[in-house]
């Protein structure tokens, strides 16, 4: 067997066990699992490592490279991407050849790809959530200063975030990295998506048996619409009177509020030498509640999952009293151990078809949203548990079995 050359990042396994003499379309064994995916310039296989699956791509050794690295920077840029594990050289085969290299990300936990969320041909209830969730991955990876140059339906994850669907780029071949995206990139970039989209979407109305004129070709140009839209609200300069400086807190907390992290504020003086000022703020990455819930608490989740559940913080602080800032910390130790932990445990005990835990902590959250909605009172988790376990675990709209 042809040994191969493999630089794998510590926590992970070294991959050894694969059969790397082979193409990765031929392997067998029990570590291989088949998971839905969309369509692929180079072939993709799925390898499962006690609870964790790994994506294994084949490309020619320098687009492997320029994979892995654009990804390593992505994440270092807080980029809503896959996480790059390694890398694999198989110096046996002539670099130029499909399968010189291959590189291996960490499988989004929880993801499923956009053929799962298609009904009919077309993605239904779920049209808006994809359009939002599409747009926002592409805001986030240009405020990156990611030119992707390949974006398209197959190139990205989906998973359940609390109430809607957050996006992960999956595929990072074409990604030229810059440290600002002209308008002219970012124009481009857009063009690039919609016509792909448009393809996926003619491609899906076919397999269905449905005719072109029934495709959601406009797809696309919804998913611009948005970008643009949610673009200028993050970049967009506010004018601060001399007595409007509440405005400048109220930008940046209007900005929190929307999931995005603020990484600087830059006050200019006014053009027409009048004492206003015009405020820039400098927009990071959407994981403002995850951050902070992190912070607290140290429990991971999704952006609007995290929301949720610091809403749910809010609320125990609330009932408690009495919480400062400083005693904020301690209470949120508190509500770890006193209601989030317990309540795991009981979902993870009851709930046989839950696989995300946080994602079902969200669910039951909206329950009771809901029923104290309809009685007019705050309902006890106890009492909204027994109502959500009795009503099925209602929750995620059905997702997809994965």
């Amino acid at each position: 067997m042809s040994t191969p050359y493999i630089h794998a990042h510590p926590g992970h396994p070294d991959f050894l066990d694969l059969e790397w003499s082979e193409p990765i379309n031929s392997w067998t064994g029990d570590r291989i699992v088949d998971l839905p995916t969309g369509t692929h310039r180079h072939p993709v296989r799925f390898a499962a490592y006690e609870n964790t699956i790994y994506a294994i791509k084949e490309l020619p050794l320098a687009l492997a490279h320029h994979e892995y690295d654009m990804l390593r920077e992505l994440r270092t840029r807080a980029a809503p991407t896959a996480t790059p594990v390694g890398i694999v050289e198989r110096r046996w085969l002539a670099p130029d050849v499909e399968g010189a290299g291959v590189v291996i990300t960490r499988y989004v936990d929880f993801a499923f790809s956009y053929r799962e969320l298609i009904e009919g041909g077309g993605f239904g209830r779920r049209r808006d959530q994809l359009l939002d969730a599409f747009a926002g991955l592409l805001v986030e990876l240009h405020l990156a200063g990611c030119f992707w140059g390949d974006c398209s339906l197959s190139n990205v994850l989906y998973r359940y975030d609390a109430g809607a669907i957050e996006a992960v780029m999956i595929d990072a071949e074409t990604v030229e990295l810059h440290d600002e995206l002209t308008a002219g990139q970012r124009s481009h970039d857009i063009d690039i998506m919609i016509v792909n989209v448009a393809g996926g979407m003619a491609d899906i109305a076919a397999q269905h048996g449905n005719d072109l004129d029934a495709a959601d070709l406009g797809l696309g140009e919804d998913i611009a619409a948005r970008y643009h839209g949610l673009w200028d609200e993050l970049t967009a300069d506010v004018f601060v009177g001399p007595d409007e400086r509440y405005k400048i807190r109220q930008r940046v907390e209007r900005l929190n509020d929307m999931g995005f992290d603020v990484s600087d504020v830059e006050i200019v003086p006014s053009d027409d030498g009048t004492d206003a000022v015009r405020l820039r703020v400098a927009v990071a990455g959407r994981a403002y509640h995850s951050n902070r819930l992190r912070e607290l608490t140290r429990i991971e989740a999704s952006e609007n999952q995290a929301r949720q559940i610091l809403a749910d913080l809010q609320h125990y602080e609330a009932k408690v009293g009495g919480v400062t800032s400083t005693g904020k910390a301690v209470a949120a130790i508190r509500w770890r151990v006193d209601v989030f932990e317990p309540l795991l445990s009981r979902i993870a005990s009851d709930h046989q078809n839950a696989e995300d835990f946080v994602q079902a902590y969200c669910d039951f959250l909206h329950h009771r949203y809901l029923r104290s909605v309809e009685e007019g009172r705050d309902v006890a988790n106890a009492e909204a548990y027994e109502s959500w376990s009795t009503a099925g675990f209602p929750g995620s709209l059905d997702p997809p079995a994965v």
